[in-house]
């Protein structure tokens, strides 16, 4: 850090104060505990201009530190530090200690700032990594709806290949409903129709009504996730293709990413050219191996999986849809890796070969070419509805209805 530190204040952050402390060359040091909300904020930020202190240091604990950075920036210079890298150093022992250790790192230069994306990105960010949960809860309840039909043995997944498509959907809707099992055939596709006696077979047996009570609890919280998750893909949509139109056509043009992969790694990763090369953006994302040195001998451990969960999540999903490309290079080298390594280091190892190859292809403004023959189809871009700017009355209901929601209590909970 090229910064004359003189002075430096520590910032452990909690969800409802902030414990300050601030070191100086000279051996003086002074405490002092603020409010996590506007007033002690800003009196933090008096606080830190009055105390002429040079840099002020946190750790990246959740997303408690982002009204305190956004507050002081422009003011001073703020350092948010990796928290797993700042606690290799010592372990917590109360919030004063922790908070002097912080302001030691930084008055001597010890910490490594964090990537802080604008706060527009930052709020993009999270409609991706909300819609994310969402698919993880979608799943979860997914899961649960095919335990309950299996626990009854109703193996209708052995009759069709998803049984959460259209026609399946379909079927357990007309079942849950009391519909006969003809009227429900009826209504389905002309494929799958003719799959009518394994399905007659599959609900041959009567149901328990307790069965059908959970079945359609669960089939109405997918259709309510469902819904939520195109809401956001239709804001996501709307800020990609306004501010990101070409990084989005660039990353689409590859084999394995489509239109909400390419949005995904834009929103995680930012701005590609904040990596001197493709193998510093492969590390940060956390897909490259731990290395150990012992005696001249290097030993390539698992990969260190630091960085954004929900980009090697993306980046995994893209692998595999790129392994099974055809005449593609990255079909050509998952397929010579998968014979040495097996199929999931031969995914993870395709994953960081595709990261390099999409940071050159940024950086240089170019789009994917393969001379193995793959030539991308014109990608099939989801409809943008124009999204609606929510007002101050409608955004003062929902905070309204939020916290009727968190302060009523559990009836399961004692």
């Amino acid at each position: 850090m090229s910064l004359i530190i003189n002075k430096a204040c520590g910032l452990d952050i909690h969800k409802h104060f902030v414990i300050a402390t601030t070191l100086s060359r000279t051996g003086e040091k002074e405490q002092k505990r603020f409010e996590r909300d506007d007033e002690g904020i800003l009196a933090l930020k008096s606080w830190v201009i009055s105390e002429r202190c040079n840099v002020v240091a946190c750790e990246s604990t959740s997303d408690f530190w982002v009204p305190i950075y956004d507050t002081l920036v422009n003011y001073v210079c703020v350092i948010v530090g990796n928290a797993r890298d700042m606690k290799a150093f010592t372990h917590k022992k109360t919030d004063k200690i922790d908070s002097e250790f912080i302001a030691q790192l930084a008055l001597n230069g010890m910490i490594k700032p964090s990537r802080i994306f604008p706060p527009e990105h930052r709020q993009f960010r999270s409609l991706v990594r909300l819609r994310f949960k969402l698919v993880q809860k979608r799943t979860d309840i997914k899961n649960q709806a095919s335990s309950i039909l299996s626990s009854q043995m109703l193996h209708l997944n052995d009759v069709l290949t998803d049984i959460f498509g259209k026609n399946g959907r379909k079927i357990l809707s007309g079942i849950c409903a009391g519909q006969s099992i003809e009227n429900i055939l009826n209504g389905l596709t002309h494929t799958v129709r003719k799959k009518a006696e394994q399905i007659r077979d599959v609900f041959k047996n009567e149901i328990p009504q307790s069965v059908l009570i959970r079945l359609k609890s669960c089939l109405e919280v997918i259709g309510n996730i469902d819904a939520q998750i195109s809401v956001l893909e239709n804001y996501i949509f709307s800020y990609v293709y306004k501010y990101h139109k070409r990084e989005m056509d660039i990353l689409t043009s590859c084999p394995g990413i489509g239109e909400l992969s390419a949005a995904t790694l834009i929103a995680e990763i930012g701005d590609f050219r904040d990596f001197s090369s493709g193998d510093k953006l492969a590390s940060w994302l956390g897909v490259v191996p731990n290395v150990y040195q012992s005696a001249d001998k290097y030993y390539n451990g698992r990969i260190t999986k630091r960085g954004s969960k929900v980009a090697r999540w993306i980046l995994t999903q893209v692998a595999q849809a790129a392994a099974r490309t055809k005449n593609s290079n990255f079909k050509m080298f998952f397929s010579r890796k998968i014979k040495t390594i097996g199929f999931q280091k031969a995914i993870i190892a395709l994953a960081r070969k595709i990261v390099t190859i999409i940071w050159h292809l940024i950086t240089n403004d170019e789009v994917y070419s393969d001379e193995a023959g793959y030539h991308k189809g014109e990608t099939q871009k989801k409809k943008i509805v124009e999204v609606l700017k929510i007002s101050v009355d409608e955004g003062i209901s929902i905070i309204s209805e939020v916290v009727s929601v968190l302060s009523k209590k559990d009836p399961d909970v004692t």
